[in-house]
């Protein structure tokens, strides 16, 4: 019944806003236009091609809004750099991607996921025996609950966000506690990941669209756009999607039911942005996660289109969150800002995890479950100011912020312990279990397993000199972290106690601008991240458990310390972002001598990253590039070998045509290539480097007094079976099936 009113509702939503629905917007032949700003400046650019109509507007209570797309309309000028605020990609130390709204649509992106496949430094992984959404930056992970949300962390849901309630996913490469503070759930060393929420444009906004995918799946989705009052300083934007039925893997079943609204306030000298978002997300027998014996080399990939899972299995995740966001202009030189938000999550699954212990393919299962609940509350403020002492100018900003997550968990593993399930490319079903008979915790009543909260002063002055041709970015983050494990079936507190905390992480960065098309930078910054807490049980390479002698054992926060100097062209068509980085990190293991679990090695990870992007002749769009790393990690069980789950070289390419003399009409097309990655940490199980080509087109024309937009695409097109990924979670080796060939199709009207 809860499913069948949400539906319900979302297409209410959608009848209504089709009956208030004003004059449609045309499309026209690559044309750019500027809507004009009210008279309280929140103005707004509207993008208008055969291909799409991209809206942007302001989506971060700033006074400037967002960034202006670059050329070609898949990426922007610039974006968020956590408290430095909205940055030009020229004017900024750091190497950042901005993907916009024209993206998602033509590629029909479905997650977050789906947006970052277009990033050559970026890789998508998996969480440690869920399906967690995880991304891989620069060979180390960042976990979807460590993605900011307009700047505040801990706000989206933890395993999966749809793309539809997105206007933007900005990606910026290597550390950032500077920049962002502490990634709360312990990732973020590699990179950090900001997605926007969607604003009202001053133009009148309503879609509805319609489509389908492989397997059975359909897809209903709206989105209106209103500003209000003679001034339009009221928007709102109203977003919802419905996803259900099969997918192009056998058996799988999934249903998405995702709702926001975002509106904002704008006056001379206040703007305020408020969020409230709903997300409802459930997996039926998904392909889980794969374990290679130690023993064995890694076989080959099974089909990806092949039922592996349990038909029993499925995995829930519901959550609700919202922000609050105002910036208020204290004086022409002086801005005060403060923002808070709030998440509430419950995850429920019972899962299984696969061992592979021979080279046909031979698997056991392990079954489990688990339950979840988060509380999440964040907050920050402000000022950032700008001054000048003689021919020097300064733009200071200082700022405070909280947070605080209560973490509820409950396991139970299954009445059969590995279970022969047949191969990988034969899977044999298994009864479901009654019940679970080795439990931590009431599944129904799970009780507080952790407590984390951080609390963070930062301060920064960006000097700019010689007429703004050469900034130098000074500042330092002080950052409390405060983390408390609890007993799962007493909740009472594990020994030693609550792990407290603090560190101060500089940043410096350097930009000289060589002439009006190229940038060069050179940037020291650090990352930080919450301790480990030592686990119960450890597997030996038989995969035999052993108890962890000190289970429970906060740690202290770790710092991993980068340098990293770069290029940036641009020459307004066609933009290009040389870098070349090393970055160290401490990080923990268990000594198997001892079974004692410590900080006890340093993975070094040192590479070049070359990204292109823009119109590289009329009517071509491209994006792209090369990532090339090596790691090595040294200390106890390790002798300088690479670091799990991290290839030597990626490559992306991928472009978008509009077909001459078809007036409407464009291809595209993306190839995506990872190089060989190990397994395990004696490097003894390379996982084959593998390649993906995707394909798809898009038709937009006029019917009456309609816009519609047609679109179809193939992603793996050419059915190519590989393993998708490798670990994820600190040194675990498992791997993820690669997505089969996979059929979309959609049509979007506007109203």
């Amino acid at each position: 019944m809860h499913h069948l009113l949400l539906r319900h509702s979302t297409l209410s939503c959608a009848i209504a806003a089709l009956t208030m629905a004003g004059p449609p917007v045309h499309a026209q032949a690559t044309s750019v236009a500027a809507s004009p700003a009210g008279a309280n400046g929140a103005g707004s650019t509207v993008r208008a091609d055969a291909q799409s109509v991209v809206v942007n507007a302001s989506a971060d209570a700033s006074a400037g809004g967002l960034k202006a797309p670059y050329a070609g309309g898949q990426v922007a000028r610039g974006g968020r750099v956590g408290i430095l605020g909205s940055e030009d990609v020229m004017d900024t130390p750091f190497n950042v991607t901005n993907y916009t709204q024209k993206v998602i649509q033509d590629q029909q992106a479905a997650s977050i996921a789906d947006v970052l496949q277009n990033d050559p430094a970026v890789r998508v992984a998996r969480g440690f025996g869920n399906f967690q959404q995880l991304y891989v930056v620069r060979g180390l992970p960042v976990y979807s609950d460590d993605m900011a949300y307009n700047g505040l962390y801990g706000l989206l849901p933890r395993q999966y966000l749809a793309a539809e309630l997105v206007e933007r996913v900005e990606v910026l490469r290597g550390a950032s506690a500077f920049l962002n503070g502490a990634a709360p759930g312990g990732s973020g060393l590699g990179g950090a990941i900001d997605v926007m929420p969607k604003r009202a444009a001053n133009a009148p906004l309503t879609e509805a669209t319609l489509g389908a995918e492989g397997g059975g799946q359909v897809y209903e989705a709206v989105d209106v756009g209103r500003r209000i009052g003679p001034d339009k300083a009221l928007g709102v934007r109203l977003s919802a999607a419905h996803r259900d039925g099969g997918t192009a893997v056998d058996g799988e079943k999934r249903e998405l039911t995702a709702v926001s609204i975002g509106a904002d306030f704008h006056t001379r000298d206040l703007r305020v942005s408020a969020d409230i978002g709903y997300q409802d997300h459930e997996l039926t027998a998904s392909t889980p996660s794969i374990t290679i014996s130690p023993s064995i080399a890694i076989p080959k990939p099974p089909s990806g289109e092949e039922r592996i899972a349990q038909p029993w299995t499925y995995s829930n995740e519901r959550d609700t969150f919202g922000t609050l966001r105002a910036e208020a202009d204290l004086s022409s030189r002086l801005t005060a800002w403060a923002a808070g938000g709030f998440r509430n999550g419950r995850e429920a699954n019972t899962l299984t995890t696969l061992t592979v212990s021979a080279a046909d393919g031979t698997d056991s299962a392990l079954a489990f479950k688990n339950a979840r609940k988060d509380t999440v509350g964040t907050g920050e403020a402000g000022l950032r100011g700008k001054f000048a002492t003689g021919s020097v100018g300064h733009t200071v900003v200082g700022s405070v912020s909280l947070y605080s997550l209560a973490s509820k968990n409950a396991y139970g593993f299954a009445d059969f312990a590995g279970a022969p399930a047949g191969t990988i490319y034969a899977t044999t079903a298994i009864a479901e279990p009654d019940e679970a008979f080795s439990t931590g915790g009431k599944l129904d009543a799970p009780l507080t397993t952790l407590r984390t909260q951080t609390r963070s002063v930062a301060l920064a002055d960006t000097l700019s000199f010689a007429g703004d041709r050469v900034l130098l970015t000074l500042g330092a983050r002080h950052q409390k972290i405060e983390n408390s494990s609890y007993d799962y079936g007493t909740g009472a507190e594990n020994a030693p106690g609550p792990n407290k905390a603090s560190r101060i992480t500089p940043v410096a960065g350097l930009v000289f601008k060589a002439g009006k098309l190229l940038s060069l930078y050179a940037t020291y910054i650090e990352g930080l991240v919450a301790g480990d807490i030592a686990p119960q049980t450890y597997q030996d390479a038989g995969f035999v458990s052993h108890p962890v002698q000190n289970h429970g054992q906060v740690f202290k926060p770790y710092q991993t310390k980068q340098g990293e100097i770069g290029a940036k062209l641009d020459d307004g068509r066609f933009g290009y972002t040389l870098s070349l980085f090393q970055s160290r990190k401490p990080s923990a293991a268990v000594d198997t001598a001892t079974g004692i679990f410590g900080v006890n090695q340093t993975q070094r990870n040192r590479g070049a990253e070359l990204s292109f992007y823009g119109e590289a002749a009329p009517g071509l769009r491209v994006l792209g590039g090369v990532s090339l790393l090596n790691t090595r990690v040294t200390g106890v069980g390790a002798a300088g070998r690479h670091a799990i789950g991290s290839p030597k070289s990626q490559f992306n390419l991928g472009a978008d045509w509009d077909v001459p003399g078809v007036a409407g009409l464009a291809v595209e097309g993306r190839a995506v290539h990872t190089s060989t990655q190990f397994a395990d940490a004696a490097n003894r199980q390379a996982v084959p480097s593998w390649s993906r080509f995707d394909v798809g087109a898009r038709y937009a024309f006029d019917a009456g007094a309609r816009e519609v937009t047609l679109r179809a695409r193939v992603n793996n097109v050419a059915d190519r079976n590989y393993w998708a990924s490798v670990g994820g979670f600190p040194g675990a080796g498992y791997l993820t099936v690669g997505e089969p060939r996979t059929f979309v199709v959609s049509g979007t009207v506007g109203f």
